[in-house]
């Protein structure tokens, strides 16, 4: 199709291109209506989501946890009554005020209600009860947000003994409720209740019930065991108690003993009447020395043996032989004249038999009765005896496979000692590797270092209890190749700062490098306490004497350390203060590079 437009010029529209045209429209047109029915459907969703959700506010959202109130015990002041719930009696925790008046914990509220509405016990008490308003019930019940801002303002301190916490309720239940260190809990193996950060240290060395490893052998056993195990270890350390050498083991002992030159021997001549007992390896200087006296006591012996072998010469034998003969000439003699004798008896036997032959009769029944039992147990003993046989073989190959066995088990025990030994060494190296990787970390080689000591209340703790009095910094140098120092400080002070002071010291450690430096020490020393908002540091510094054994050049690991016994008080770090933040405090040291 062919159309006249505007000045004279002709415009051809092919077919094709409008339908494409118009189903394109209509694409776009079916796209739009989709992506808007899916908006729409998903509002909805949200809807119906946030219906059902409780809001932030209700009883069940604020009852979550089922905490009832905090005890008594933590405010620092005497609690008003009104501070108090009338269910659980302790302060109360998220409170809801009834219609009545009355104030409960939100999880107490939710208890009592959790079976429909409930009467008030508090308005029952005090004699108050009136219907409806005294009844409680979720819906009617709102959260008084007034009382509980006055609570989160309270100041209160932690129960647990020996705690050191302070703060408000507000503080108290988001950062230290549950997470007290000096909470008693109980032991699992004694169930003693030890303080939580107590706790490992008396799994380790105090609970009577713990277990432990023998550092000799490794074998695990129970603490009350230990001197038992000592008796029969065998990897105990031994002292020989002739040479005086220590560290053998229990199980080398009898070959030291058999091999130690200063055992005492009884003389080999002790049989003849040596009693000298003399050490191992002077046995033949001994033998030596006294052969004239162990001759001596030889001789009686010889002479008896002299005198015992004298009656067994050809004369004595010759004695002998006539004594022999004449003993079987009188036994010859006794034989005749008893002979006679013997006829007699033969007759008065003849005369005696015809009497005696029934009695004779019964004897053989019996005894072929006997026979016939005889020849039954000679059978029950002929298969007993082939149990044995059998029984006897079983128990060889029993023995022979439990020998086989104790053998396995032995070439087993030696692998896993040797294991074990491998693993130790490993671990060993480990933690080298790990200190040197700290060092490496920590360290710097401008001569300046800041030191961030963390965990300041229990460390402090354990200085004052003296568990670790001083704290060593990492090590710093002035330069990659320069002097190598650390810090050491007292928490609770040391010398004239003790128990008042915080001291702090300069410690000139052995370096890679110090046979190419300068000594003495000669280097001015500043030593910083930190203000963390930067206002007032607390400054001391000092210039080394040059004739201190402490700015030698070190012989051993670390020089005799020097510094500030007085460097900051105590009661600096006490309350409220900018220089301990988040329970950690941060020392600077700074040496001056001048002429280095």
């Amino acid at each position: 199709m062919r159309l006249q437009g505007g000045g004279g010029k002709r415009v051809e529209c092919r077919e094709p291109v409008r339908q494409q045209l118009l189903l394109d429209s209509i694409y776009s047109l079916v796209i739009y209506m989709y992506y808007k029915a899916n908006c729409q459907l998903w509002r909805l969703q949200q809807m119906a989501a946030r219906s059902e959700r409780s809001p932030p506010n209700s009883l069940e959202s604020q009852a979550l946890g089922n905490r009832i109130g905090f005890p008594k015990d933590i405010l620092a002041a005497k609690v008003e009554g009104k501070y108090l719930c009338f269910e659980c009696h302790g302060i109360l925790r998220k409170p809801f005020q009834a219609q009545c008046g009355h104030r409960y914990c939100a999880s107490c509220l939710k208890g009592i209600v959790s079976n429909g509405p409930q009467k008030c016990a508090a308005c029952i008490e005090e004699n108050i009860y009136e219907e409806p308003l005294s009844l409680l019930d979720a819906n009617s019940a709102f959260p008084d947000n007034a009382a509980r801002r006055e609570l989160d303002n309270l100041p209160v301190v932690c129960s647990n003994e020996g705690c050191p916490w302070k703060g408000t309720i507000k503080d108290y239940e988001a950062e230290h409720e549950g997470r007290c260190e000096y909470v008693l809990m109980p032991c699992e193996a004694c169930s003693k209740k030890v303080r939580q950060v107590d706790l490992s240290r008396h799994l380790e060395r105090e609970c009577p019930e713990r277990n432990l490893n023998c550092k000799f052998c490794k074998m695990s056993f129970h603490h009350k065991d230990i001197k038992a195990h000592d008796e029969i270890c065998s990897k105990y350390p031994l002292m020989c108690e002739w040479c005086g050498k220590k560290k053998i083991s229990r199980e080398k002992y009898a070959d030291h003993i058999r091999t130690c030159g200063k055992v005492k021997l009884l003389c080999r001549f002790h049989q003849i009447g040596c009693e000298m007992a003399v050490e191992k390896e002077k046995l033949l200087e001994h033998e030596n020395q006294c052969t004239v006296e162990h001759l001596r006591m030889m001789l009686p012996h010889i002479m008896e043996i002299k005198n015992a072998t004298e009656g067994l010469q050809p004369a004595s034998l010759q004695q002998g032989s006539v004594k022999v003969n004449q003993l079987l000439t009188s036994v010859r003699q006794i034989e005749e004249s008893i002979r006679p004798f013997y006829s007699l008896g033969q007759q008065a036997a003849s005369s005696e038999m015809l009497g005696k032959s029934e009695k004779l009769d019964n004897v053989e029944k019996r005894c072929e009765a006997l026979k016939h039992q005889a020849e039954t147990f000679e059978n029950i003993v002929c298969v007993l005896n082939r149990e044995v046989e059998r029984a006897s073989v079983s128990m060889a190959a029993y023995e022979q496979q439990h020998k086989l066995d104790q053998e396995k088990i032995e070439d087993l025990l030696a692998k896993v000692r040797q294991m074990e030994r491998v693993s130790a060494l490993k671990d060993l190296a480990i933690a080298e590797l790990e200190v040197k990787l700290q060092a490496i970390e920590f360290s710097t080689h401008n001569g300046v270092f800041i030191w961030k000591i963390g965990d300041f209340s229990r460390r402090r703790q354990d200085a004052k209890s003296q568990r670790s009095p001083a704290i060593f910094s990492p090590a710093f140098y002035t330069s990659k190749y320069g002097y190598k120092m650390c810090m050491r400080i007292y928490l609770h002070g040391d010398g004239v700062g003790r128990c008042t002071h915080l001291s702090l010291f300069f410690v000139i450690m052995k370096g890679n490098f110090d046979g190419l430096l300068r000594w003495p020490f000669k280097q001015k020393v500043t030593l910083m306490l930190l203000d963390q908002t930067n206002r007032e540091h607390i400054i001391d510094a000092f210039r080394p004497d040059v004739t201190s054994s402490s700015f030698q050049r070190p012989v051993n690991e670390m020089n005799i350390a020097s510094g500030c016994p007085l460097f900051c008080p105590l009661s600096k770090l006490d309350g409220n203060n900018n220089y301990l933040v988040d329970d950690s405090i941060f020392i600077k040291a700074i040496v001056d590079l001048t002429d280095l």
